[in-house]
């Protein structure tokens, strides 16, 4: 869960820069491997590269 929460604007070259805090609480160190995708109601997913892969191949499905 998020400890800081903070508040990020999507630029208009569609781009949101993410302060380095909320990777860091994720356990994420500077260029770490992550995929995004949508989780649908305004909720956007961020994982680990290799954790991804992985629940992907054992479930076919990234939740």
């Amino acid at each position: 869960m998020l400890r800081e929460p903070t508040e990020l604007e999507i630029g208009e070259d569609g781009r949101l820069e993410l302060p380095m805090g909320v990777p860091v609480e994720a356990g994420l160190n500077p260029r770490a491997r992550i995929v995004a995708y949508s989780a649908g109601d305004g909720r956007i997913v961020l994982r680990r590269a290799d954790d991804a892969m992985t629940e992907l191949v054992a479930t076919g499905s990234l939740t």
